[in-house]
């Protein structure tokens, strides 16, 4: 069985604090790993860019059931400037 991913890249607004980009309920519920590139690239994520020079990114992991999930929070969420979202098999 393969695990199929949802990548989401997002790019957090100037000063914003990553602890308050997803819920404790939603990281619970989705089991969702929120990695800066550094720590997706050590965990096998290859072929990944640089940011834009100035621009803070995380990437967020997840099931892609529970894509859903993280989008409707990223599109709420005031710390976030901008977000793609990559399927990964």
């Amino acid at each position: 069985m393969r695990l199929m991913l949802a990548v989401f890249e997002v790019y957090l607004a100037p000063g914003a604090d990553e602890s308050e980009l997803l819920s404790a309920e939603t990281l619970r519920s989705t089991q969702a790993q929120i990695m800066t590139l550094e720590d997706a690239r050590k965990v096998g994520f290859a072929g990944l860019p640089e940011p834009p020079p100035g621009k803070d990114v995380r990437l967020i992991a997840v099931q892609r059931r529970d894509a859903p999930w993280i989008h409707r929070a990223l599109e709420t969420s005031e710390i976030v400037g901008g977000f793609r979202v990559h399927e990964v098999d």
